[in-house]
């Protein structure tokens, strides 16, 4: 579900592109990120459709950090019509995440076909 990024200027060109987009930035060397991804897998799945999900290896791509001030890992940013949303970071409660997406995902349908 997650396309691997490993250049800042496709990263920022597909937020730019997508209506919705989820960037999860993580390393290899994150017990945390480990755990974290594929809860965040299974719980989002239901969205692929209305959101691209991205990964970013913070270790290949340090510019992400100053570029999106991710100072530590995990980081997940949602960004609507390109434009940061949401930010959790660390240790992300995945229902809370889901709410909010589903939030997120149902307030724009719903502002589709007003």
């Amino acid at each position: 579900m997650f396309e691997k990024v490993t250049d800042i200027n496709i990263l920022k060109k597909n937020i730019e592109t997508s209506e919705l987009a989820l960037v999860y930035f993580g390393q290899p060397n994150c017990s945390v990120c480990h755990g974290l991804k594929p809860q965040i897998d299974t719980k989002l799945a239901e969205y692929k459709e209305e959101i691209r999900f991205f990964e970013v290896n913070t270790l290949e791509v340090p510019e992400v950090a100053g570029e999106f001030s991710v100072m530590t890992v995990p980081v997940v940013l949602l960004f609507v019509d390109g434009r940061e949303y949401l930010r959790q970071a660390r240790f992300v409660p995945v229902q809370n995440l889901y709410d909010q997406v589903k939030k997120t995902v149902e307030g724009l349908k719903e502002s589709k076909t007003v």
